[in-house]
């Protein structure tokens, strides 16, 4: 069995036991370490702290000083300004320039490189540097100690192409339920039963059994038959990629296969298919359907999220694409989207607006100069 992964809590206490040696003030410790949320932050009251304990802010203060230099570094903060600075200091990085960075975070939220440079009394260069200094920091420290060792996603269909240019569809065997039904175990008690209950009992327990290998067996099938029509739905993305993948919705696959819209939802439910081109859940392979431009077939949402990402990150520093202006070329294409779509796809990649992006770009491109 694996060993219980160590909790944050106990990380701290470990260190608290050893950098305190007065009990009052590992008493404290112990207070501020209850205080710690999941990320490493200190969310508790100093004050209440002090008054729940009979002394005074200032005691209060220093075991936190102390509580802040533990490893990781970062945990015991007070807000993410504090946080950042507590692994600059240990990494001696934590100079005015680098101050003056971390008090104005809001402007690095909105990129704003020209106020920065201003205010840090920086070039372009250094504030590169300091910005990929920032990078490497951990805002949320405590998350190593959040919970235990991650489960590999073991596929539960597996597919690979044919010799003959068709695909293999096969379920993974290691993830199927294994039930079996002694028939010998049953003829062996069946003799010996005493009266008629006794023999109902046990011909109602092998009919449980049968029915329960049989359903599991409908299962089975019922799964391979619905990754059988995702796959042939999708052999476009399979064979060139995600610009291929089609729309898709539940109930296309419950008609061509003949079952109710409710089974394949239920069956494609925290499933996944092992295919050349990655683990997928069943679920990704169903996606809204956004309309052409020219009247022909209509494109998947997945699809053209992955188009946006592309002409983004082939943009120039002089040349930054609005939202509108993404709208345009994708309608060239043949893609009929709303500029709002457009927006809520960009955000939901965490790309942020072409007036942000284009002062980074001008930045980066000045730097490399």
């Amino acid at each position: 069995m694996a060993a219980a992964a160590i909790t944050l809590r106990e990380h701290v206490g470990e260190q608290v036991a050893l950098a305190f040696a007065n009990p009052a003030a590992r008493l404290i410790a112990s207070e501020l370490a209850d205080g710690l949320d999941e990320a490493g932050y200190m969310r508790a009251d100093m004050a209440e702290i002090a008054a729940r304990l009979g002394t005074d802010r200032t005691a209060v203060t220093n075991a936190l000083a102390v509580c802040q230099t533990f490893e990781p570094a970062g945990i015991f903060a007070r807000d993410l300004a504090e946080c950042l600075s507590l692994q600059l200091a240990v990494r001696d990085r934590l100079d005015p320039a680098m101050k003056a960075l971390i008090a104005n975070l809001e402007l690095l939220a909105r990129r704003d490189f020209q106020t920065l440079k201003r205010i840090c009394g920086v070039d372009e260069e250094d504030l590169l540097d300091m910005l990929a200094e920032i990078r490497a920091l951990d805002p949320r420290p405590g998350m190593a100690f959040s919970g235990g060792a991650s489960d590999a996603i073991v596929a539960d269909v597996e597919v690979r192409a044919a010799n003959d240019g068709s695909w293999v569809i096969e379920l993974n065997s290691e993830t199927l339920p294994r039930v079996l039904v002694d028939h010998i175990y049953f003829a062996q008690v069946s003799p010996h039963a005493k009266n008629q209950t006794e023999k109902d009992f046990l011909a109602e327990c092998l009919q449980n059994a049968n029915w329960l290998t049989r359903s599991l067996d409908q299962r089975a099938k019922t799964i391979l038959k619905v990754a059988s029509e995702i796959v042939r739905q999708q052999d476009a993305f399979l064979v060139h990629g995600v610009r291929h993948l089609k729309p898709l919705n539940l109930r296309t696959v419950a008609d061509a296969i003949g079952m109710h819209e409710s089974t394949v939802s239920r069956v494609t439910a925290n499933k996944y298919m092992l295919t050349p081109r990655g683990v997928f859940e069943l679920r990704y392979f169903f996606t809204a359907s956004i309309a052409s431009s020219g009247g022909g077939d209509a494109h998947s949402s997945e699809a053209v999220r992955d188009r946006i990402k592309q002409l983004i990150d082939e943009e120039k520093p002089v040349d930054v694409l609005s939202d509108d202006a993404i709208v345009d070329m994708l309608r060239e294409s043949g893609v009929d989207i709303a500029r709002r779509t457009v927006a809520k796809y960009r955000e939901g990649m965490n790309i942020p607006s072409s007036v942000q992006r284009r002062r980074e770009k001008r930045a980066l491109a000045s730097a490399g100069r």
